[in-house]
C-alpha cells in the first residue's frame, strides 16, 4: 500500500470522527491531499498578514559599488549641481538634457531642499543630509503617478583611500524595480566612477 493511501485514509477516518458542525464538507467527494493542506496553510497566513495591514509584497533595491575617491568627493559629485550634470552627460541618460523642455540640473544644499536631475525626470527633496557619510531623498521618477515618491539612501564609508557606498531604494511603484536596479547603474554608478577617474 502507498504512503499516500495511507494519508488518505487516515484523513478521511479523522474527519469522520470529528463531530459534524466541525468537519469541512468534501467537495464532489475528493478528499484533501497534503499539497491542499499546506496551500490552506499559507492561505490562513496572507490571509492574517493582510488583517494587520502589514505588506510583506513591496520591492527594494540595495547595492554596494566601491568609488576610487573619498567620501567627500563622491559626496560632493551626488550634491553638487555642476557634478552631477557633468555625470549625467557620462550617463545614457545624457539625451534627457537636450530634450524640448528639459530643465537644468539642480540640487538644493540643504535638507528639505529639491533636486532636478536629468532634465528634470528625475525630481525630489534630500531628507538627511551628513556630509560625506549619508545623504536620504524623497525620489520620483517623472514617468510616477502624481505623488508618489520612493527613498534613496546612499551611506558613504571611507576604505583606504576609496569610499563604499552601500545604497537602498524603497517605496518604488511595485513592478519598478527591474527598469531601477540596473538604471542606478548606467544612470549613476558607472558615470559616477568616469566622472571620479578624471579628477
Amino acid at each position: 500500500m502507498r504512503s499516500t493511501d495511507i494519508f488518505r485514509r487516515s484523513l478521511t477516518i479523522g474527519l469522520a470522527m470529528l463531530p459534524a458542525g466541525l468537519a469541512a464538507p468534501a467537495e464532489s467527494g475528493a478528499v484533501a491531499e497534503s499539497g491542499a493542506a499546506a496551500e490552506s496553510a499559507a492561505s490562513a497566513k496572507a490571509t492574517a498578514a493582510a488583517a494587520d495591514g502589514l505588506s510583506r509584497t513591496s520591492e527594494a533595491i540595495r547595492q554596494e559599488v566601491t568609488f576610487d575617491a573619498g567620501p567627500q568627493r563622491v559626496y560632493d559629485a551626488l550634491t553638487t549641481a555642476k557634478d552631477f550634470d557633468m555625470i549625467t552627460r557620462l550617463s545614457d541618460g545624457a539625451a534627457l538634457l537636450a530634450a524640448a523642455g528639459a530643465k537644468p540640473t539642480a540640487i538644493s544644499s540643504e535638507v528639505g531642499g529639491s533636486f532636478t536631475l536629468f532634465g528634470g525626470y528625475i525630481t525630489g527633496r534630500h531628507i538627511e543630509m551628513l556630509p560625506n557619510e549619508r545623504l536620504v531623498q524623497a525620489w520620483r521618477a517623472g514617468s510616477w503617478k502624481a505623488g508618489e515618491f520612493s527613498i534613496a539612501a546612499f551611506n558613504l564609508t571611507a576604505e583606504g583611500g576609496k569610499t563604499k557606498l552601500k545604497f537602498e531604494h524603497r517605496g518604488f511603484p511595485n513592478g519598478n524595480g527591474t527598469s531601477l536596479a540596473p538604471g542606478w547603474y548606467s544612470h549613476y554608478w558607472e558615470p559616477l566612477a568616469k566622472f571620479l577617474a578624471k579628477g
